[in-house]
């Protein structure tokens, strides 16, 4: 029999021959868990004529934020009639049936699809995806785009539909797009969907020609800085294996396209060893915060953190602080930003009767109350209708309600919200949800803190992989030292030399004293681990038996009862 070579066509399905869906979503909002899809718009194409279009409104269950209104031009009233998704889901899946599916910034229009199929019980699609977004980064040079955002790139490529934040406009806009970028790739040899969706997967000519970077790297836990020629860190991270991480960012595993971009501008990978990996992550945020490598973008800013403080005054007050002193002053945090300390500090004035005003207030000077005393709010210090003593007990409380028992704040919370409920002003009770969690969350994490920063030094060891030991001095929640005990070995002189050789803290004031709360987190996971083993520890470690952390799992059990009643249309509780 003779061999047949056969085709290039055989080796996939060509581009010519693929059915494309390109849909687009419009939502409430962009988390998938939180949110739900008010317009669904979808185009199948193939050869370059339209085959069909798929458009409707969805009704999302409940009010569109305006700020989505204003930016999609999709109201309230436009939904009222319209087919909840768990209608319109059977029929999109029917329509996709067999197409390869196309989207711009697809994950995040793939990741309410799969969610509303797990809702409703169907398997997630399992068709082929193309992300426009995605291959225009890899086909198209900044000389030709400024970005890749759908409005820009259909200018470009000049396309007849103008994107407008709707769906179906949206969509037959991409289809231009696909179109385009189909154009771009051709020249360079791609002509199947297999082609197509490797060539996104493929590492960029910059990651290739990186890859020496790489060469050198241990095979050790530790930390590697990417710099730019002027030795200036561009990205931090960590890793229990660097020689294997670092040699990732230089294959095609690596998609994300901000560090595509960096490895592009980087010209050197220094790193630094570490003793395990505890230490390893413990440097990284450390590093971050010190440098701020303008591509990374979680734990840069340690320093932008709030405080809720209950004053040391004649008449305290609760006041949004972005530094802890010591001052004499009660500290609940760290919060991330002031709304979510504001949250915190509106759900415990529905709780206590503490004065709001700004102004410090003497016994001895006395000014008209605000509208605050007249509906029962406060009990007008200001105005001499409550002493010093008096207003103490409520100060005693919120103390308590911070650093020991947050049932009073819950309790107060709570009722407000069955009663909102009772009256159908769902909305509001959803606003005093969110506050209550911010208080509940706050305090839930500085408790777990103060249970760990209180005490002078902590000595724990976790085993390692090869046998041995893995040890840490910890104080006042602080990694002070690292170290590895072979296996066998007796652990007296490993345990005292390493306590003798760690750094020496002096602890300051608040409830992270000598570290960040980040930091002092990453150590209370690492005692949370398996097999950890502490081996001396000075004083006690508690959390309080009615803290806010016997709270926090009702707050999450609210949340997720939300988000069963967004999918089903009920009203939100």
């Amino acid at each position: 029999m003779d061999a047949v070579q056969g085709t290039l066509d055989e080796l996939g399905t060509p581009l010519h021959e693929v059915t494309f869906v390109v849909f687009d979503l419009e939502t409430t909002g962009g988390s998938a868990a939180e949110h739900a899809i008010t317009e669904i718009g979808a185009v199948k194409v193939r050869g370059g004529e339209v085959l069909g279009e798929f458009a409707t409104l969805v009704d999302p269950g409940g009010p569109i934020p305006p700020f989505i209104s204003v930016l999609t031009g999709i109201t309230d009233t436009m939904v009222t009639a319209a087919p909840k998704f768990s209608e319109v889901l059977p029929s999109f899946l029917e329509f996709v049936r067999g197409a390869a599916l196309v989207a711009h910034n697809a994950p995040f229009d793939l990741s309410f699809i799969r969610a509303a199929c797990a809702a409703q019980g169907y398997p997630p699609p399992a068709n082929p995806v193309v992300d426009t977004a995605d291959l225009a980064r890899r086909v198209l040079t900044r000389d030709e785009t400024p970005n890749c955002k759908l409005a820009t790139l259909a200018r470009l490529f000049r396309s007849s539909t103008e994107p407008q934040h709707r769906a179906l406009a949206d969509a037959r806009a991409t289809v231009d797009v696909l179109h385009g970028l189909i154009g771009r790739v051709g020249s360079l040899g791609v002509r199947t969907l297999e082609e197509l969706r490797g060539f996104v997967r493929a590492p960029t000519p910059e990651q290739q020609r990186k890859r020496h970077l790489a060469e050198g790297v241990p095979g050790a836990p530790g930390v590697y800085i990417f710099e730019d020629a002027r030795g200036e860190a561009l990205y931090i991270g960590k890793s229990s294996n660097l020689r294997n991480r670092v040699r990732s960012y230089f294959t095609a595993s690596e998609t994300r396209t901000r560090i595509r971009e960096m490895v592009g501008i980087a010209e050197r990978v220094r790193t630094i060893v570490c003793a395990t990996a505890l230490e390893a992550e413990i440097r990284e945020l450390r590093m971050i915060g010190a440098t701020k490598p303008r591509y990374n973008r979680r734990s840069r800013f340690p320093e932008r953190v709030v405080w809720l403080k209950l004053t040391d005054e004649p008449f305290p007050r609760l006041s949004i602080v972005r530094e802890v002193k010591d001052d004499g002053g009660t500290y609940l945090g760290p919060f991330g930003s002031t709304r979510s300390a504001d949250d915190a500090r509106t759900a415990m004035h529905e709780a206590l009767p503490l004065r709001q005003c700004t102004e410090r207030l003497s016994p001895r000077i006395t000014r008209p109350a605000c509208a605050l005393a007249e509906i029962g709010r406060c009990g007008a210090p200001c105005e001499g209708r409550e002493s010093a003593e008096s207003y103490s007990r409520h100060v005693r409380i919120a103390r308590h309600a911070i650093d020991q028992d947050a049932e009073v704040v819950f309790s107060a919370m709570e009722a407000r919200m069955r009663r909102l409920s009772a009256e159908q002003r769902y909305e509001e009770a959803a606003v005093d949800r969110d506050r209550l969690a911010a208080y509940v969350r706050a305090a839930a994490r500085m408790q777990r803190l103060r249970s760990l920063t209180r005490i002078p030094q902590m000595i724990a060891a976790s085993p390692s992989f090869d046998g041995g030991w893995d040890i840490h001095v910890i104080r006042y929640g602080r990694l002070a030292a690292a170290g590895v005990m072979p296996r066998g070995a007796h652990p007296t002189p490993y345990v005292d030399a390493l306590e003798a050789t760690a750094e020496t803290v002096t602890p300051g004031p608040g409830p992270t004293p000598a570290a960040s709360a980040e930091e002092t987190e990453c150590v209370l996971r690492w005692l949370d681990l398996p097999g950890v083993r502490l081996v001396r520890v000075e004083g006690g470690w508690s959390v309080p038996a009615y803290g806010a952390g016997r709270l926090a799992g009702r707050i999450e059990r609210a949340y997720q009862a939300t988000r069963a009643d967004r999918r089903e249309g009920r009203p939100l509780r």
